[in-house]
């Protein structure tokens, strides 16, 4: 296990990122950059995204009431705006996971470095040293981390459904999107087996891959070969908050309104 002082090296080397103007992607200091595009044009509202995580990251369910009281437990969250006036009303949705920010509040917060930047650009958690201060929670702009308050329990024959390359989390710690990092470790292994790179577009997220209408992209901005790459300076894009200059790897791209013809 790497010292808190190689720990703290790490998250200094890490890059500034302004927040502004064009991503910096041909600049970034990182081999292999994990990053996700969001269509907001293409989002229905379906939660089919929600779904997908709850099943791939054994995400319990909390149920309405613990949920009312604020202690829901989902790690991606779709909002759902109302725009105008009835009857011309329109709905719009904006999945939310971790934003996996080059300068994320919540690292620097942790007295006991459960959260750092690892080398590939991900916000990683170690959950085996998280003492549950919250204090990741408080400081994140996003409202994307949860503590987990219950020791879980899946009946039989629920058990059987949890994912054995995810770890099932204690009572007492905080949780995050991961960006599915146990799909990237099997992927990288597969490709070292196989004497090759991993090629792009050969896996994505499950929130990626159970969405319909293909509205969420991810994978390696820093090739330009991948699909997420292709989009991460659509002429749509912009960051959430992104004047704090947090410089997230999640990139929205605004919705696109179709023009009603006056004499229509």
């Amino acid at each position: 296990m790497p010292t808190q002082d190689e720990l703290a090296a790490e998250r200094s080397s890490g890059p500034s990122g302004s927040g502004e103007g064009p991503l910096e992607k041909a600049a970034t200091p990182y081999k292999r950059k994990w990053a996700m595009v969001i269509d907001l044009d293409r989002c229905t509202g379906c939660h089919a995204c929600e779904t997908a995580c709850y099943a791939e990251n054994n995400i319990p369910v909390v149920g309405d009431k613990q949920q009312h009281e604020g202690r829901g437990h989902s790690w991606i969250r779709v909002e759902r705006y109302w725009e105008g006036t009835y009857p011309n009303v329109k709905a719009r949705f904006m999945p939310i996971p971790c934003q996996h920010c080059d300068n994320a509040p919540c690292e620097p917060v942790c007295p006991v470095y459960a959260t750092y930047h690892n080398p590939e650009g991900l916000n990683a958690m170690v959950y085996n040293r998280c003492v549950g201060t919250r204090y990741c929670g408080n400081n994140c702009p996003y409202d994307v981390r949860r503590f987990n308050w219950f020791e879980h329990v899946w009946e039989t024959p629920l058990n059987q459904q949890l994912n054995p390359d995810v770890t099932v989390r204690e009572k007492g710690v905080m949780e995050k999107c991961t960006f599915c990092i146990q799909r990237v470790r099997r992927a990288e292994q597969k490709a070292e087996a196989e004497g090759r790179d991993v090629a792009p577009d050969e896996f994505t997220t499950a929130c990626a891959e159970a969405c319909p209408p293909k509205a969420i992209t991810w994978g390696n901005v820093a090739d330009d070969n991948w699909s997420v790459s292709k989009l991460w300076n659509d002429p749509r894009r912009f960051r959430l908050l992104e004047e704090l200059g947090t410089s997230p790897a999640v990139v929205y791209l605004k919705n696109v309104d179709e023009e009603v013809p006056a004499d229509a």
